[in-house]
């Protein structure tokens, strides 16, 4: 890498709720630079590829997970000068969104931490990671995609827990439940309840098409 020659790498923030907490998909990096540190999941794009390709293969690679299915959108793009000691690399963030129940196995060469729990992480993937889980808060408030943390189908409390876990809030029950189920499209019933547990079964829900939330649903500010 000489010159104005950049190389390209993609860098996954994976997202999921576990435990009632937002953690984040973290591997050990086994090379150098960095080697022994906490990084997020990713690597260089190779000259077939395009950006996707590399994502998912990167991510099968180093965890054995697979992106297919879930939400992954491009998140932003960082080219510090000094952001890898090899060269003028171009890292391209990208977000991914994983409910829980499709990730029961522990990743290979990866695990799952709280994301207030990170610590320090290699390269500049510390400031990736904060860009990601504010994205991820942000486009709860205006859009549906909390569903894409749940399993389906799903019940509205585990709906809720999933807006309190990325938001770090305490949420009205009555209030969530007016809100997500009066929004057109957000969550379609289906013919099941819940079977166990105490109380009345829960109703059953799945995603519905709405990708839009109107109004939105605005994070409470924090308390003085």
């Amino acid at each position: 890498m000489r010159g104005n020659v950049f190389a390209v790498t993609v860098e996954l923030v994976v997202l999921t709720v576990r435990d009632g907490r937002l953690q984040v998909l973290l591997v050990r990096r086994e090379m150098a630079p960095h080697a022994g540190e906490l990084a997020l999941p990713g690597g260089f794009v190779r000259p077939q590829e395009d950006l996707l390709e590399t994502a998912a293969r990167e991510l099968a690679e180093g965890t054995g997970l697979a992106l297919p299915g879930h939400h992954l959108e491009q998140l932003g793009s960082y080219a510090a000068p000094d952001r890898d000691p090899r060269g003028r690399v171009l890292g391209v963030g990208h977000l991914a969104l994983v409910p829980a129940g499709s990730l029961d196995t522990t990743p290979v060469g990866g695990h799952w931490s709280p994301v207030e729990e990170t610590g320090p992480l290699a390269f500049d993937h510390a400031v990736i990671l904060t860009d990601g889980v504010e994205r991820a808060r942000a486009k709860l408030e205006y859009t549906t995609l909390a569903a894409s943390f749940c399993p389906e189908p799903m019940t509205v409390t585990q709906l809720r827990r999933v807006y309190e876990a990325v938001w770090g809030v305490e949420i009205d029950p009555r209030n969530f439940n007016r809100k997500v189920t009066s929004t057109p499209g957000f969550l379609l019933p289906t013919e099941e309840r819940t079977s166990s547990g105490r109380g009345r079964p829960a109703q059953l829900f799945k995603r519905g098409p709405a990708t839009v939330l109107h109004p939105p649903m605005l994070r409470e500010p924090p308390a003085q």
